[in-house]
Order: structure tokens, then C-alpha cells, then sequence
């Protein structure tokens, strides 16, 4: 692989504001919040909308509901440790999950390109019934459209999901305090590298697989051991990082964390060191942090560690009153540093 073709890899990172839309307002960092605060929040402003959460969470009646809508354009469609299609179920189901929801329906609309293969259709239609199973969810209505060869590029999948949030359960990013704990539920930067491997056809002394799973026995898990969970964010594009500086942005504090808290496998190290990436900034699809009042923090820990996809759960980090809006990591050499969200993408097509 070349170095030109490594530099080819990531989305565009103006350094002003572009009349066109780039591959990085799809990104989850600075190109998309821009587009989201100067596009859709002006025009479809309202106070839910407002959260800027993973899902919205709205009470009819007695009852809260939570909704979360979700599209999936990952290239290529199957890779190690899932596809399009488990990756669809998992991506909504968590996306409820981490707003305290018990997932219940989705709805999936498929965008395909004419001249797919119907048995590739067929695997990724099966994967998504195999994941839903799994995760206890069922899919009750969709859609299907065909776009002329050419156009489409083989198969995009949205899937929008549907559950039932506990009474007592309030989960948001504005809710984090100073003195909280981090919670981070296992290593990171294993989706992006699994996708990186197969696109780009690199091979390691170990075969990386994506973590793509559903989450929403973990989290239920979690807010069993207690409610005294602010916030809870599944790191998808952007990683650890972007979903960090989203929640000290929303809630207006700082976050410090620990380098040699969050766990990395060597395999994802290597290749991230290799290919000039920050694992803090690759995409995960079965990882979630958690906000959690200080006092608490032990139990929801414990919760975590005997679950499986929990087993590797560790406190990374402590909310402060400091640097507002702003992420700062204490490296083991003792310094700090600044961990931003980035503009655009180290990875495009990821989800």
C-alpha cells in the first residue's frame, strides 16, 4: 500500500466553510455539528431536536418512547465480524439502548442499486433477522427502492427503531457534573481497523474483527446496578473523541482523561501507529461510555465487567469544572493534552 493511497484515505478538512457538501459532513466531527447547527437545526429547530442525543425521547401519556433513526452506506457491505445488515440492527438497537430504552421494533428501508446480486440481498436480509433475534427487537415494516445501475453504489440500508424508557430512567449529556466518572466498556478502534483491513486488503500478525454487537443488555444491565447514570454514548464515527466532546460541549465541562486507562489492543495500536491513526478518533460499533455520579460508579462497574461485552470495562476519565467544553488527556509521561474533535474523518464509509 502506498503512501499516497494511505493519504487518500481520509475526508477532506477545509480550512473555511464549502458551498458543497464534503465526505466529512458525514463524519460525526466538527464538518458535521457545522452542517447540523447551520443547516437542520434552523429550519427543524425544536426542543427535542435541540439534544442533540442519539435518539429522542418523548412521553405520551404515562409513557416514554424513545425513537432513533439511523442509515448505513458502509463499504464494503461484509467484512470480519459482521455486515450491512447485523451492523443496521446493532447500530439502532444501541442508539436506543444508550438512552435508557428497552429496543422493542424497527422499521428498515433498503436503497439498492439495479444489478445486485439477490443471493448477497438474501445473506444481508438473514444477517439482519439473525441480529434482531439476538437482540430482541423485530422487524415490523419497511421499504424498497431501486436506483438505476451506476447510482448507487450495491446497497444502503436506514433503519429506525422504537422502544419503551423506564419511568425513573432520564439519560443526557447535559446531565454530567463535575466529579462524575467515565466509564468505557472495553478496548477501541477494532470497527475502523476490520473496515480499513478489508478495503484496503492490509494483513496483520492478527486478524482484527469489528466489535459490532447490540448493546442493550449491557445498558440494562447498568442501569439495573443503578440510576445514577448521567449520560450514556455508543462510540461510533468519530470515537471516543468526538463523543466526549460532545457531551462536554452539551453540558458545559470539562472531561480529563486517563491514556493509560482506556484499553487498545496491541493489533489495533500497531495498525493505527502504522497507518498515522489516533485509535481515540476510529470507529467503534460496540463500545459505549457512560457518565456516572461518583458514588455509583463501582456498582455500575461491576455490572459491566460480568457482562460480556462488558468484560473489559474500565474508568478512563473524570468529569471537572475546568476547561469547559473542552477534552484533555494526561499521557504517562504526565503531561496533557488537548483531544479535539476533528473536522472531518480519518475513515468515510464506516457505518
Amino acid at each position: 500500500m502506498s503512501l499516497q493511497s494511505i493519504a487518500d484515505l481520509a475526508c477532506p478538512a477545509p480550512l473555511g466553510a464549502s458551498e458543497t457538501v464534503l465526505l466529512g459532513h458525514g463524519s460525526g466531527g466538527k464538518l458535521s455539528a457545522d452542517v447540523m447547527r447551520g443547516v437542520f437545526l434552523p429550519a427543524l429547530g425544536n426542543p427535542l431536536l435541540a439534544c442533540l442525543n442519539d435518539q429522542a425521547i418523548v412521553s405520551i401519556g404515562e409513557v416514554k418512547i424513545a425513537l432513533s433513526t439511523d442509515s448505513f452506506v458502509i463499504h464494503p457491505l461484509f467484512f470480519r465480524g459482521g455486515d450491512i445488515g447485523s451492523l443496521a440492527v446493532h447500530g439502532t438497537v444501541n442508539d436506543l439502548a444508550v438512552g435508557g430504552a428497552q429496543p422493542l421494533f424497527l422499521s428498515a428501508a433498503f436503497l439498492i442499486e439495479e444489478g445486485f446480486p439477490i443471493d448477497s440481498l438474501r445473506r444481508v436480509v438473514a444477517s439482519m433477522r439473525r441480529a434482531a433475534d439476538i437482540a430482541g427487537v423485530t422487524v415490523i415494516t419497511g421499504d424498497t427502492k431501486v436506483v438505476e445501475r451506476g447510482k448507487g453504489d450495491g446497497l444502503f440500508i436506514n433503519t429506525t427503531g422504537i422502544g419503551l424508557v423506564p419511568s425513573d430512567v432520564e439519560l443526557s449529556a447535559h446531565r454530567a457534573r463535575p466529579g462524575d466518572v467515565i466509564l468505557l466498556n472495553g478496548s477501541i478502534g477494532e470497527h475502523g481497523i476490520a473496515i480499513l483491513a478489508q478495503r484496503e486488503g492490509l494483513e496483520f500478525e492478527s486478524e482484527i474483527e469489528s466489535d459490532s454487537a447490540p448493546l442493550n443488555g449491557l445498558c440494562a444491565a447498568m442501569l439495573e446496578a443503578s440510576t445514577d447514570i448521567r449520560c450514556m454514548r455508543d462510540l461510533t464515527r468519530g470515537g471516543l473523541s468526538s463523543a466526549l466532546n460532545e457531551i462536554a460541549t452539551q453540558a458545559h465541562v470539562g472531561i480529563d482523561l486517563r491514556e493509560s486507562a482506556i484499553p487498545v489492543r496491541e493489533e489495533v495500536r500497531g495498525a493505527c501507529e502504522m497507518l498515522g491513526l489516533d485509535p481515540l478518533y476510529v470507529a467503534n460499533e460496540g463500545k459505549l461510555i457512560a457518565i456516572v455520579a461518583p458514588d455509583a460508579a463501582e456498582d455500575v462497574l461491576r455490572a459491566m465487567r460480568n457482562h460480556l461485552y462488558g468484560a473489559q470495562a474500565a474508568i478512563i476519565g473524570r468529569v471537572t469544572d475546568s476547561l469547559a467544553g473542552m477534552v484533555t488527556m494526561r499521557t504517562p509521561l504526565g503531561t496533557s493534552r488537548i483531544v479535539d474533535m476533528l473536522a472531518g474523518d480519518q475513515l468515510p464509509r464506516i457505518c
